[in-house]
């Protein structure tokens, strides 16, 4: 191929991708600012750090609810998930197959809306998320299966429970931890 050629086809993929970043900054521009308007009224009682995590946090877990009650409800027919060499249960299948597309919903969210004070490098943003994520995995698991299989409640509203629960853990393991805009209190 000529080098002009690839030149120009370099050209143009670099404009791509500028472009790209020029349209997600403006999103993560506007979602700031929609949920900063909303913010103003409480501005003496909630700090925006806080208010920012409960609206994309909130918007995030209805999200994982919406898509947990299609994929049970609907993709799996609250059928068991057999792969031949093990059965997942419907409800834990569910939370499975939608679990990565929340993470990283959730992972943007907190990065480029929430905790933009961090002043960590992001791969270890991202690395840290990964670890209060996964310890938020193991609670949802042991959760929903309790409240399930143990207690009996329907799916739906035992993941909406695991999911209170899951997201005072992650509030605070987000912020003193994974983006760390925080130090930990010390308590006397």
């Amino acid at each position: 191929m000529d080098n002009s050629v690839e030149n120009c086809f370099f050209a143009h993929e670099q404009g791509f991708f500028q472009f790209m970043r020029n349209i997600l900054h403006v999103c993560r521009i506007l979602i700031i600012r929609m949920i900063d308007f909303f913010h103003f009224p409480c501005l003496r009682f909630i700090p925006s750090e806080i208010f920012r995590y409960g609206v994309t946090g909130g918007a995030n877990t209805a999200f994982d609810i919406f898509l947990y009650f299609v994929f049970y409800r609907y993709i799996l027919d609250r059928q068991i998930l057999d792969l031949g060499f093990v059965a997942i249960s419907p409800h834990i299948a569910a939370f499975l197959l939608v679990f990565p597309i929340t993470f990283t919903t959730g992972f943007i969210l907190a990065k480029y809306v929430t905790f933009t004070a961090s002043e960590l490098r992001g791969r270890i943003q991202l690395f840290r998320y990964g670890i209060t994520v996964t310890v938020a995995i193991l609670l949802n698991y042991i959760f929903l299966k309790f409240f399930v299989e143990y207690v009996g409640l329907y799916a739906t509203l035992s993941k909406g429970l695991t999911t209170i629960i899951v997201v005072a853990f992650s509030y605070l393991s987000q912020r003193y931890f994974s983006f760390k805009t925080a130090s930990v209190p010390r308590i006397i």
